[in-house]
């Protein structure tokens, strides 16, 4: 089975750094899970299953797309508890998915899109 990932590659004085979109989807849960008023992200039926195939984060609430200059474009679907603005919570989300990316992967981004999926009461 062919490997599919896309990396993004930091060019180092003796190598290289390769940042898998793995990782870069897993600092994404992370940050947007943090945001007040994010329940979760909105995983597609039969996720589990898909993955077990080789598709990571096929229907994990996140789509990672790696642009030929190296930065990032970001999808990611949430659900917002009821009663929080979904505007602001959006809002946050791409602040905190941009500085986690920034801080602990170096990664340039080009957009965070976030979309509001769902209202979750709670």
């Amino acid at each position: 089975m062919a490997d599919n990932k896309q990396y993004v590659k930091h060019l180092q004085e003796n190598g290289s750094v390769m940042i898998s979109e793995d990782v870069i989807a897993a600092i994404v849960a992370h940050a947007a899970g943090e945001v007040e008023g994010v329940v979760s992200l909105n995983t597609k039926p039969g996720a589990d299953i898909v993955e077990l195939i080789g598709k990571k984060n096929w229907g994990k609430g996140t789509k990672i797309t790696v642009l030929e200059d190296n930065s990032v474009s970001i999808e990611c679907n949430v659900n917002v508890t009821y009663g929080h603005s979904v505007v602001d919570v959006a809002k946050e989300v791409q602040s905190a998915v941009t500085s986690a990316l920034e801080a602990m992967a170096s990664i340039q981004i080009a957009s965070v899109d976030v979309n509001i999926c769902g209202i979750v009461r709670q």
